[in-house]
């Protein structure tokens, strides 16, 4: 019963509101390009569609590791941090489930978060969502994933490769990014070439920082977690714990690492962390293309100071999520072990 309630009540959140703004806006493609990346996406997401419901038949516990990566993006990619240059940009939260999961389940997972966050947040769009899945869902979990197998063969610490591994990832998708754009606008001197540089300064360089951040804290997750004796990784068998109180102090210091996250938004609101990539973005657009004009698939509502509490509560949506599939997966290791 109070599963039903907790979907339902999620449902009703991702319905709320209609918008536009995470990696390119609502309008700052032209329709042939998003109905182009539409066409390469969709693909993806009715296979991992697919390939998620094919894990979950075969191993139960799927279910409740596919929530725990779900649960990493919708938490990740709620916190709009500030970078270099007086900009400000987004992780993206995807090496997690890329590594617990496997690539093809992210593009279902990124799809969930993007309309949640064009329709909810205003921070997307519904036009470029075709584009955003790609960039976010297919580029990054798939370089993140083809180097944590390719490092793994050369021995490196685990720890190593799966921040090489998320920081590759996290550049990725803002490089995809980049060269979505540079598609679209190519420079009138440069050509496509030169206005990826363009965009690459915008995107990239911003993400730099970002990126090691988001490997650092995917690092200490997953690490917190094998230390718990709950190994999450694809094709490692989860150790079992040594005692039933060891997980405490890892557990614990999850929470206060949930508590931060809850806490960054709001921050935001507070001050000033600089300007969205985004917004960047849209004024490289228009220096490279001047009769640049914004074509909305539908006019969104502007969140103004609510923003930084919507963000608070997609993260707070996601604390919740991870909670629910941790507990469900140290539910089911203990019917194994039984």
């Amino acid at each position: 019963m109070l599963r039903r309630i907790y979907l339902l009540a999620l449902a009703a959140v991702l319905a709320l509101q209609p918008a536009s703004a995470m990696h390119i806006m609502e309008g700052f493609l032209p329709l042939r390009w998003c109905l182009l990346w539409l066409l390469i996406s969709l693909p993806f997401v009715l296979l991992s569609y697919r390939y998620v419901a094919r894990q979950i038949k075969a191993t139960p516990r799927m279910r409740s590791t596919f929530a725990l990566s779900a649960a990493f993006v919708f938490i990740l990619s709620a916190l709009k941090m500030p970078s270099v240059a007086g900009s400000s940009s987004h992780l993206t939260g995807t090496t997690f489930g890329t590594l617990a999961v496997g690539p093809m389940a992210l593009p279902l997972v990124g799809t969930i978060v993007l309309l949640f966050q064009a329709l909810l947040l205003a921070h997307g769009g519904i036009s470029t969502l075709g584009a955003n899945i790609f960039s976010l869902s297919i580029a990054g979990p798939f370089v993140a994933y083809a180097l944590y197998r390719g490092l793994g063969r050369l021995g490196l610490g685990q720890r190593l490769t799966i921040f090489v591994a998320t920081f590759c990832g996290s550049m990725a998708t803002y490089i995809a990014t980049s060269f979505q754009l540079a598609l679209a606008y190519p420079d009138p001197v440069g050509g496509i070439l030169g206005a990826a540089w363009k965009f690459l300064g915008i995107f990239a360089i911003t993400q730099v920082p970002l990126s090691i951040l988001e490997g650092v804290m995917t690092v200490l997750v997953i690490g917190l977690l094998a230390q718990s004796g709950q190994s999450l990784l694809l094709q490692q068998s989860p150790a079992a714990p040594r005692r039933s109180g060891v997980r405490r102090p890892q557990l614990i210091l999850l929470g206060v690492l949930g508590l931060v996250c809850l806490a960054l938004p709001i921050l935001t609101n507070f001050f000033d962390i600089g300007t969205g990539t985004d917004d960047q973005a849209g004024e490289m657009i228009g220096q490279i293309a001047p009769h640049f004009q914004e074509q909305p698939f539908w006019e969104g509502f502007d969140p103004g100071d609510g923003e930084a509490y919507l963000f608070a509560l997609q993260v707070a949506i996601g604390i919740a999520l991870f909670v629910w599939g941790l507990r469900k997966y140290l539910h089911s290791r203990k019917q194994e072990e039984a």
